[in-house]
């Protein structure tokens, strides 16, 4: 597996002096969300060759997947997003699906947004890049959030097929959402195309919390999983202490 350290890390860092803490610790890639705050693409090229690491996933400018009325409006968010990736060599796009509306049924909802992922799919297979639909919890940060569930990303995966078009598993989110965390992430490993993790309660660093990352990621490894897990976290001591300590106490034994 490989590891990603996502842009809120450290603290007024600009993209290339995180891209020189992934480095420093031995990660893969950066997940920077925000790439518009780019301020040069071109500085932004030369340290991913520096330091031979890159930015792993971003997102998507406009979030609403469910209002079939804003289908050109979420189009022309992923057309720019995709030129960056183009050119930054950055090869996942995250997006949330947008607000349960409320009068409209659910699988209104779900239809509007598979069409439009259709058409999403045709995008990112020219760009060679995969679309990732976030479910998120709807009990502590994000009420309202029309996709929760695994279950139901994957039935919508499914509904889209494209390889192109996958999930991103989050693994805070899905704890608080419905549990049996390690049981859907192995059930799903298909659709899931990068994982983010955090502990739960309080969304800090792996080991401050309720969930043993131990047993989680040796799980998802044991699928034949090779792609990104990214610590989109806080961190509750100084971030390079947390990273030693989750990179000795978690990613050796899982490695083993």
């Amino acid at each position: 597996m490989k590891y990603a350290l996502c842009g809120g890390a450290y603290k007024g860092k600009n993209v290339i002096e995180l891209l020189e803490k992934v480095a420093e610790h031995g990660f893969h890639g950066l997940e920077y969300l925000n790439w518009k705050s780019v301020p040069d693409v071109g500085e932004l090229l030369k340290a991913q060759e520096r330091l031979g690491v890159g930015i792993s996933a971003v997102c998507t400018t406009f979030f609403n997947l469910v209002d079939g009325s804003l289908r050109e409006q979420y189009l022309d968010g992923l057309r720019q997003t995709l030129d960056f990736c183009r050119i930054s060599g950055t090869r996942s796009i995250i997006t949330q699906t947008g607000p349960e509306m409320p009068g409209i049924s659910r699988e209104k909802h779900t239809s509007d947004m598979v069409e439009t992922l259709k058409r999403c799919a045709s995008l990112c297979e020219e760009a060679g890049v995969v679309l990732e639909l976030e479910p998120l919890n709807g009990l502590v940060n994000h009420p309202g959030h029309f996709l929760q569930y695994s279950g139901e990303s994957a039935g919508i995966i499914d509904r889209v097929d494209s390889p192109f078009i996958k999930l991103v598993f989050d693994v805070y989110h899905q704890q608080i959402t419905e549990g049996n965390v390690i049981r859907n992430a192995v059930a799903y490993i298909d659709r899931i195309n990068h994982f983010h993790i955090a502990d739960n309660p309080g969304r800090k660093q792996p080991g401050t919390g309720e969930l043993n990352y131990l047993n989680i990621l040796k799980a998802i490894k044991d699928t034949g999983y090779d792609g990104f897990v990214g610590l989109e976290c806080g961190y509750t001591i100084d971030t390079d202490e947390a990273l030693d300590q989750f990179k000795r106490d978690i990613v050796r034994q899982v490695e083993q």
